[in-house]
Parts: structure tokens; C-alpha cells; sequence
């Protein structure tokens, strides 16, 4: 390989359309603006990338089939190229909150929900049937799971998509599923080193700093990711965070020799792919320009650098450190060969092809659903309970289904009515005002039961204001957190009170069969809740939860 072809590989970006050679005109605009060419195809023929990675917003995602044909197309382009290498192809498919395929394979609860389940068992299985069907669609590489441990509840960034706030649940759960995508040869990423969970910041639009000393380090973020290394992840993912205790120069983790070669690498003994965050992120852009950052990533350790905002220039960037001697051939050929390696574990040069007209019978299987479900149904979380709960079936009672979400509470309102109570439903918004706040009242003045849906209260009054009134009403009313469990410090007179810890469809249907007595509530809170008012006090604490 020639030395831009080398450096090619140590790049992940993501590309516009639907297809490999795709000639839609907004598709081609959009390629032509970021890299000068109008596809896919023509993008690894000109750089070289040895990563794609699939988005909604580019137009990448339409149906399982498309998704199948697209992995295929970019895979025929990179094996077509002077020196044929397969291409790694990556999502952000973490379950939960976080899903970059909604309705192309099946839903899964995330990293929270799985916490509330306790059970390695069930991460694994979560994981296996979400990497099975990845696979199908030419995807062979997760950004997950998320090994953060979220000690602080409001962080901005992480919240749901970390199992807890526990280092050894966080870390049984995350080998759990590393073995699961690595079983069915999807590459899993853990993310995000050394630890994003202890921030007010979040890293898209700013630099968090992680005060921890070198022993809270060992005690509470490292442990998830030593989990991962001995359970052989492939890949783990750096974070822009700047963690002073481990690299006193203010440089964030992805630009950080001490952290990713001195600790991941040496102290760790990790010898998987390190592989950056984005690098359009803001959090990794306030100490260098973009012509610099991919440079001092490189020289800090990674191998696998993620959406450069200027591709080119990162590529000539490199190109450059390299013919003045400031990186040696040496160090580009060391991250190459673990990039190659890893797609040799994965099997992608004897095959990376995809049956595209078979895919519908990979994915959404009967087992599938029905497992998800059954992995759901142990996720939910009863915490209060004033003898509302369990629901009677077939009673005829008329319930208000109200709160955020659209979709949310459609999905609620049809899960309800199929166990014989009449229901209207009258979605709320995100920041419901005055006047919709009491038409929400005037309708749960005529029912028998309320369920009010929240998401993230702790940064809305207007949510908190809409289940206050709703109370005052005098009505039963079920508080349905759907997102953050924290939401109950903030409307304490909520008398029954359950947690989803997401608001995709596969949680949402569990909590519902949960309320009506199908399934049994069985999860426990896998953070501790404090007090609104005084933070460092625990109004519920790690553990918790209620059954019938």
C-alpha cells in the first residue's frame, strides 16, 4: 500500500445517499461539498476510507434491503481499488434512545433498561440478536456499548445510555455485551475512554473536565473498560474529555498521549483499534485546528479517526506529519495492521458481502421480537405504587393517555386499549404551555385514570407544571417516565411512579403489560435518585423497586 492508501484506512467517515453510486442530486451536492466527489464509490476510490459509518440524516437508512445493497455497493468499490481491502461498516446502534435503525430491525431496550434487569443473560441476548441482524445488513462494526458509568445525574450527554451507576454492574453488563456482537462477528466498540460519566458538559458543543483522582479513576470508570479488554473487545472509543489527574496538559483524551498509550495501551494492555470520538465535536477542536487534530490523535495513540470535518485536509494533514518525520512510517503501519487484523477477525476478506435478497428473513425474526420483549418485560421499574397498580383488563375504565411524545403516547394509548379500557390520548409536547397544560385537565377531569407521560423533567418546569395539575385534579394519576428515572425528584407528590428508562416502542409495550399485571415487575433502579434539593441526598436509592 502506498502511504495515502495506508493513511486512507485510519479513516471512518460518513457519506450522503442511499446507494454506493448514488445520483440523486442532494445526495450528490452534499458528497461533492464534504469530499469533492458525488458517492460512496467514488469517495473510497479517491481517499481510500477504511471505514463508513451509517446514518438517518445522510440518507443512508431506508429499508432493511436498501441497507443490505448499500453495504454491498460500498464493499464492491473497496475491493475493486488497486489494493482490494473490505470495508469496516459502523452505526451508532447502542438500544434504547439511541438507535440509528428505528424500524429496519428490531428494537432493543438500552444500556439503563438493562441495568434495571440486572441480568448478564439478557445484555448478551440483547446484544447477539442486535448484532445478528446488523450483520444481515452488511453492518459488521457497533459503537457500543457505552462503558460509561453515570455517577452524575445530570449529565447531558450520557444519562440512559449507560447501564448505571455502579463501576461493577456497568462492567459485568458491558463484557455481557461485547461477547454478545463479538459472537456473531460484529465488531464492538467500547466507548468512551477514559469515562464520560461524571459531566455537566456535554462534548458535542463543549470540553467536560473529569475532576476524578487516579484511585476514583481504578474504582469507578476504568473497571467497565478493563471488562471489555479481558472479554476481547475490538474496539474501544476515546473520549474528548479532559481528565487532569492522567494528563495534567489540558488536552482532551483523543489528543492525550498518557492516556490513550501510557494507560489504555501500556497500563491496560489493550491491543484492539483505538478509534476517536467524532471529530467534528466541539470538544475535541478547542485546542488545535483541524488541520492539526488528526496529527496529534494519531501521535496520542489512536488508529481510527472519526469524521474529520475536512477530510481532505485531514488526509493531507497526516500526509504531511509523515513525509517531515514528525510521525514515523513505522507508527501509520502499527495502527494499519490492527485495523487489517480487525477485519480479518470479522471475516471480511474472504467475504464481506451480504445475501440482500434473503435479508427479510435475518431480520425482525419471530424470535427476535418475542426475545426483546421478554428481555423488556425485566427492565421496568416500579417505584411508587399507591395501590393503582396492577390494572384490571377488560374493565371498561376511561384512561387519559397524555405527556411527551407523539409517538410515545400513541404507542401507550394502543398497548391500553388492547386490554379493554377506552382511552384518549392528547400528546402534551416537549414544553407544554399554559393553555395545553389545561386542556390536558379538562380532559383528565372526565376520565378515570391518568397516565402522563415525562421525559427529563429535571430541565423542564413545564413538564413538572402539566403532572402537578394533573395531580390536583384529585385523579389516579401514573406517572410514565420515559427517559431519566431522576424525573421523580421533581414531582415527589407523583403517587405511582414506574420507569422505562426509554421511550422506544419494545420499552413502552413492557411497561404497559407491566401496568396491567402481564408481566411482572421485576427491575431495580440501576442508579440512585437524589434529592432534588440537595443533591447529595438519596431519595431513592441504588436497588430499588417495587412488586406486586
Amino acid at each position: 500500500m502506498t502511504l495515502r492508501e495506508k493513511i486512507g484506512q485510519m479513516f471512518a467517515v460518513y457519506v450522503y445517499g442511499d446507494s454506493a453510486y448514488d445520483t440523486d442530486p442532494w445526495a450528490v451536492n452534499a458528497n461533492r461539498k464534504l469530499y469533492g466527489v458525488d458517492n460512496a464509490s467514488q469517495i473510497i476510490q479517491k481517499y481510500h476510507v477504511g471505514s463508513i459509518i451509517y446514518f438517518t440524516w445522510t440518507g443512508n437508512i431506508k429499508n432493511a434491503q436498501q441497507v443490505a445493497r448499500l453495504s454491498n455497493g460500498i464493499q464492491r468499490s473497496s475491493m475493486t481499488q488497486r489494493v482490494p481491502v473490505p470495508t469496516l461498516i459502523s452505526t451508532d446502534q447502542e438500544g434504547g434512545i439511541i438507535s440509528r435503525l428505528p424500524s429496519q430491525i428490531v428494537r432493543s431496550p438500552g444500556n439503563m433498561a438493562l441495568g434495571a434487569a440486572r441480568d448478564k443473560t439478557y445484555a448478551f441476548r440483547a446484544a447477539y440478536i442486535v448484532g445478528k441482524e446488523l450483520r444481515a445488513l452488511g453492518i459488521n462494526q457497533n459503537l457500543a456499548p457505552d462503558a460509561d458509568v453515570n455517577i452524575n445525574p445530570f449529565n447531558p450527554v450520557i444519562g440512559v445510555r449507560s447501564f448505571g451507576d455502579r463501576s461493577w454492574l456497568v462492567a459485568r453488563l458491558t463484557a455481557a455485551q461485547v461477547r454478545g456482537y463479538q459472537s456473531v462477528d460484529v465488531a464492538a466498540t467500547a466507548k468512551h475512554f477514559p469515562g464520560h460519566g461524571d459531566t455537566n458538559i456535554d462534548s458535542h458543543t463543549g470540553l467536560p473536565v473529569i475532576r476524578h483522582t487516579q484511585k476514583q479513576l481504578e474504582d469507578i470508570d476504568l473497571p467497565p473498560f478493563r471488562a471489555a479488554i479481558d472479554s476481547g473487545v475490538d474496539v474501544i472509543m476515546s473520549a474528548h474529555i479532559v481528565v487532569p489527574s492522567l494528563d495534567p496538559s489540558g488536552r482532551p483524551a483523543t489528543l492525550s498521549k498518557p492516556i490513550l498509550t501510557g494507560l489504555l495501551r501500556q497500563k491496560l494492555g489493550f491491543k484492539g483499534v483505538i478509534m476517536t470520538d467524532s471529530l467534528e465535536m466541539a470538544g475535541v477542536r478547542q485546542m488545535f485546528p483541524d488541520s492539526r487534530v488528526p496529527v496529534e490523535a494519531i501521535k496520542a495513540g489512536a488508529d481510527l479517526l472519526l469524521m474529520p470535518p475536512d477530510l481532505n485536509l485531514a488526509i493531507n494533514s497526516v500526509v504531511n506529519a509523515v513525509e517531515r518525520g514528525e510521525i514515523s512510517v513505522s507508527r501509520i503501519n502499527a495502527s494499519v495492521l490492527r485495523i487489517l487484523e480487525l477485519k480479518a477477525r470479522l471475516g471480511l476478506p474472504a467475504n464481506p458481502y451480504v445475501d440482500a435478497d434473503s435479508v427479510s428473513s435475518h431480520v425482525k425474526t419471530h424470535w427476535h421480537i418475542l426475545s426483546a420483549a421478554d428481555i423488556s418485560n425485566h427492565t421496568i421499574t416500579i417505584i411508587r405504587n399507591s395501590g393503582v397498580l396492577p390494572l384490571k383488563p377488560n374493565s371498561g375504565r376511561t384512561v387519559l393517555v397524555t405527556g411527551w411524545g407523539d409517538e410515545p403516547t400513541i404507542e401507550v394509548a394502543a398497548k391500553m386499549s388492547s386490554y379493554g379500557v377506552r382511552v384518549t390520548r392528547y400528546s402534551t409536547g416537549d414544553h407544554p404551555s399554559s393553555s395545553v397544560r389545561d386542556h390536558a385537565v379538562y380532559l383528565a377531569r372526565q376520565k378515570s385514570l391518568v397516565v402522563v407521560l415525562t421525559r427529563d423533567i429535571q430541565w423542564d418546569t413545564r413538564q413538572r407544571e402539566l403532572v402537578k395539575s394533573l395531580i390536583q385534579t384529585g385523579k389516579p394519576v401514573i406517572v410514565l417516565s420515559v427517559e431519566l428515572p431522576y424525573d421523580l425528584a421533581y414531582v415527589t407528590s407523583a403517587k405511582t411512579y414506574v420507569a422505562t428508562y426509554s421511550y422506544n416502542p419494545v420499552s413502552l409495550r413492557a411497561a404497559v403489560r407491566v401496568m396491567f399485571g402481564k408481566a411482572s415487575p421485576v427491575g431495580k433502579l440501576p442508579v440512585r435518585i437524589p434529592k432534588a434539593n440537595a443533591p447529595q441526598e438519596t431519595l431513592y436509592p441504588f436497588g430499588y423497586g417495587l412488586g406486586y
